[in-house]
């Protein structure tokens, strides 16, 4: 067995991160001070150093410098510039000086104009000058940023700059007049300037710079809500800036959450006294000098009950039908059941045991799906909310929780709320609960049983079983605030138009895997854009960068970003990448609309695996695998169900980690999870390639024939879903069927064009009525998605989701659904229900392909 203290830490250096008390009721901090005698001081916090604000009553406690190492200035004169300058020096966002005062940037900017010379030069020597020269659009967009670019050293270059001025001066004005009606760019240029700027993104990952991020982003528990999520949102802003995104800002909701209370949590066996016995629940310190947060269920309802225990394996369901056929009844009952298996989404197994009568439910992590981990106390925290059926704030399902929203939904009869208490157990405390079991119910089979040491029977207990209580008492706020992050680069073609880039920064407690794996590689996608931009290069369109709050807790922070721009973003948002936990292990996984299948394999042939030595796409063919569909795990589900903008979430997946709990911290990460920041470098490298693809590409990289491809394939499974679980005369899919055949050849068509445009460019002409043609395609490719909302409709019941074809189930949780409609509606056995959802996503689907071309 591991170790139990394998990756607990004996450190003394404490951080001034409150308790839940404190910051439910926005006390201020310990008096106590934290700072040895070489750290920073309440005097650098007055310099500006550190922020200690007071916004609307929610108070920034001081921290530590954003890495443990980091030593500035011990000069009482030293300005808070040359502290700043410093201690961003020493973060890897700005370079030490080299060559008497010339940074990396600036020599970055002279290296990648010196190619683009050579590029140009090369161009002219073996092209002709019509077939090179750009249009008027392009050059009224490029020229005055490649001019701005340039830094001459003094005298020496003087003359250069003159020459090159005047020889873009002359193309500029000639393009102006339109004196030619040629193409944008030629076949030279149209391949070296892309490659040069992929080849500096790929280039400029850095594993250290990811790892310092990691360093920090995980020094404290930093829950949804908390002084601790608050003092992260700084930090990641303060790095937006210095990456020089535009309209940097913090986005703020008042949404509702809630928090446990010290000593207002228990399980235990009451009776028979013989076998009383109480759970430790809270699992050891990782840290014996840090706070780390208590285990607890978010959105999980307040109680104080008690029943005969009852084991219900997966808490499915069909687990909690089947002990109902074997004359158990749960009515009354608490139930113990496990996490993972038959119903992967937690939030399920409560609402399952809550229809099945059971007053209360525990959930505990079995090694027989978590392994052992790290110790018998590990336990998996996480939210109860019902994200399959109200996504986001349970208060505000349909509408944003802006500041000052009057508008409230009740927490009473909610349709994203259980309504028995739960909590989450380890198995050191499931083991003595499985063991008083014994001899009561039904003797268990292999299928049903775990694998907690020294539970020699399973049972499943019954109405006869010992009694126990479960105390979960919580602190309920309605209108807690949270905040996102967001930033962004403006495109110069099409700037109204998005590519939307997001991770979630708030984590269950240190959070090194989930999410601060996926946070630390985004922060260094947005170090690599901001070098990028100091060389003067602009996407065609806008690049939105964003910092989720509240994910952890039913997607908040995205989802009301989402509700409170929706028509916004229904019409401008081309495409979202998302990554959550970006890396747990070296297998890469993706799942995304089919439409970005084409653009992520186009990246993937350029990333290498750090370990195998090959492609990670040449590995992803090895191993057979597919792009995975999109369920209701993480922040793209508003963007692809509600504003129906394509979207993307990735991985680099292992095996069993101490998912959600406080043993997922930077030690394990840097030891176990990934050695060297390797698989975190990768990351970056895919997602700034990512994002190049679909925001600087001229043509949109969406590939319709594999969507079609797909729905194709998604019918078909619905036909199976249908004959497995319908009536016996079936459902009638004719309808269905033949909106697919119609996709196929709308897509076909559509690509024709697309072909057309790729041979005038290759042979180095796009006129501007092209030009024009092209942005127009891109938009209909983008509209796409949106075209296959039921707008003013959406799922029965659910109407909250609204996108015809993805969607989680009702039922299905986190896992991927097509057509959930349908679905929900065989799963109901209201099978004229699920004729009418047949007819009205055939409708909407020939709609959306139809649109395409017309």
């Amino acid at each position: 067995m591991v170790d139990e203290k394998l990756y607990r830490y004996d450190q003394h250096a404490s951080l001034p991160i409150p308790t839940y008390d404190e910051a439910v009721n926005s006390r201020a901090s310990s008096s106590q001070s934290f700072l040895g005698a070489e750290e920073i001081s309440n005097d650098a916090e007055r310099q500006g150093l550190l922020r200690r604000e007071e916004q609307n009553g929610y108070q920034v406690p001081a921290v530590e410098s954003a890495r443990s190492n980091l030593s500035l200035s011990n000069s009482p004169g030293a300005s808070t510039e040359e502290l700043r300058h410093e201690m961003m020096a020493q973060m890897d966002v700005l370079e030490p000086e080299v060559n008497g005062g010339s940074t990396r940037g600036n020599l970055l900017r002279r290296n990648l104009l010196a190619k683009r010379i050579t590029s140009l030069t090369h161009s002219l020597s073996s092209l002709s000058f019509r077939q090179w020269l750009p249009s008027r659009n392009y050059v009224i967009a490029k020229i005055p940023t490649l001019i701005r670019q340039f830094q001459p050293n003094w005298a020496i270059t003087i003359s250069r700059l003159f020459a090159l001025i005047l020889v873009f001066s002359l193309v500029y004005l000639l393009f102006f007049f339109n004196v030619f009606s040629v193409g944008r760019r030629g076949p030279s240029s149209a391949k070296n300037f892309p490659d040069i700027v992929r080849e500096f993104v790929r280039s400029n990952a850095n594993a250290s710079s990811i790892r310092e991020s990691s360093k920090y982003l995980t020094l404290f528990d930093h829950v949804a809500g908390t002084k601790g999520s608050y003092v992260l949102s700084g930090f990641v802003q303060d790095l937006f800036i210095e990456s020089q995104l535009e309209d940097v800002q913090m986005e703020r909701f008042d949404v509702y959450l809630n928090y446990p209370k010290q000593g207002k949590r228990r399980v235990a066996i009451i009776d028979p006294p013989e076998l009383a016995w109480e759970a430790l629940i809270e699992e050891e310190q990782a840290y014996e000098s840090r706070e780390q947060t208590m285990v607890f269920h978010g959105h999980s309802r307040s109680g104080n009950v008690e029943g005969p225990l009852v084991y219900a394996n997966y808490g499915s369901r069909e687990d909690l039908k089947e002990l109902k056929n074997q004359g158990i009844d749960v009515r009354g009952t608490i139930a113990l059941v496990r996490y993972y298996g038959s119903q992967g989404d937690r939030a399920l197994k409560v609402k399952a045991a809550e229809l099945a009568g059971a007053v209360g439910c525990i959930i505990y992590s079995d090694p027989a799906e978590d392994g052992f981990l790290l110790g018998n106390d590990t336990v998996q925290r996480g939210a109860v909310s019902l994200m399959s059926w109200v996504v986001g704030d349970v208060l505000s399902s349909g509408f944003a929780s802006f500041p000052g929203e009057e508008k409230r939904d009740s927490k009473d009869g909610n349709n994203g709320l259980v309504n028995i208490p739960s909590i989450p157990l380890s198995w050191r405390d499931a083991q003595k609960l499985l063991q008083a079991l014994r001899g009561h119910g039904i003797k268990l089979d292999d299928h049903w049983k775990g694998a907690v040491p020294e539970v020699n029977e399973w049972w499943t207990g019954d109405a006869n079983s010992p009694i126990v209580l479960l105390q979960n008492e919580q602190e309920e706020v309605e209108r807690n605030p949270i905040y996102n992050v967001l930033g962004k680069i403006t495109g110069v073609e099409q700037s109204e138009k998005s590519i939307i880039v997001g991770n979630h920064r708030d984590a269950w407690c240190f959070g090194a895997a989930d999410p601060g794996s996926g946070t630390a590689v985004m922060l260094e996608v947005v170090r690599i854009f901001g070098e990028l931009r100091k060389t003067g290069w602009r996407p065609l369109r806008t690049i939105e960068f964003a910092s989720w709050d509240g994910e952890e807790y039913n997607l908040i922070g995205s989802t009301e970003h989402v509700e409170g721009r929706l028509d916004e973003i229904r019409l401008n948002g081309f495409a979202y990448l998302n990554v959550d936990i970006a890396v747990t292990g070296s297998d890469f996984e993706a799942s995304a609309s089919p439409l970005l299948q084409t653009a992520l394999l186009r990246v993937l042939e350029r990333v290498v695996d750090p370990t195998r030595n090959k492609t990670l796409r040449a590995v992803w063919a090895e191993k057979g695998s597919v792009l995975g569909g999109l369920g209701a795990g993480s922040d793209y589900v508003a963007f692809q169900d509600l504003a129906g903008t394509s979207s993307l979430d990735m991985t680099f997946k292992g095996g069993s980690y101490p998912y959600h709990s406080c043993y997922d911290n930077f030690e394990w990460m840097d030891t176990v999870g990934d050695p060297g920041f390797v698989y975190h470098k990768a990351m970056a490298q895919v997602w700034a390639l990512l994002i190049l693809e679909l925001a600087d590409r001229e043509l949109l990289p969406f590939d319709f024939k594999i969507y079609a491809e797909a729905v194709r394939g998604y019918v078909d499974d619905l036909q199976n879903y249908a004959e497995a679980k319908g009536p016996k005369e079936g459902l009638d899919l004719s309808s269905l069927h033949q909106a697919a055949d119609d996709f196929t050849e709308n897509a076909a068509e559509f690509h024709a064009w697309s072909k057309l445009w790729e041979d005038a460019v290759g042979l180095g002409y796009e006129t501007n009525e092209m030009a024009i043609k092209r942005i127009s395609h891109n938009t209909r490719m983008a509209n796409f998605e949106t075209n296959l909302l039921d707008i003013g409709g959406g799922l029965p019941g659910r109407e909250q989701f609204v996108h015809v074809i993805f969607a989680p189930q009702a039922w299905s949780g986190y896992e991927e659904a097509y057509f959930p409609g349908v679905r929900d509606a065989i799963d109901n056995e209201d099978f004229e229900l699920a004729q009418a959802q047949v007819e009205k996503v055939a409708g909407i689907l020939s709609y959306a392909s139809h649109k395409l071309n017309h």
